[in-house]
């Protein structure tokens, strides 16, 4: 069984741009991005036009957010509690 892979290690593997997967899915290239980076969780139709421009399953890919909340409220608001 293959394992799950990022949409940012499909990008690596594929050689593909943010470009070509927005021209192939007709998303925006800001949404796509915002998917390789782990800040924007894909509805159930993206999820599908993403796999489909890569030629994957929706099931290869691991979709979910992979940025640490914990560095995104430092750098908002720095460290407020003690490690």
């Amino acid at each position: 069984m293959p394992s799950e892979k990022t949409v940012d290690i499909l990008f690596e593997e594929t050689n593909l741009t943010v470009e070509d997967i927005a021209e192939a899915t007709r998303l925006p290239t800001e949404r796509i991005e915002a998917i390789a980076l782990g800040r924007w969780l894909p509805s159930p139709s993206e999820r599908k036009k993403v796999a489909e421009a890569f030629g994957v399953s929706i099931n290869d890919i691991s979709w979910g957010h992979t940025v640490d909340p914990r560095n995104i409220r430092y750098r908002r608001f720095g460290l407020q509690e003690e490690l």
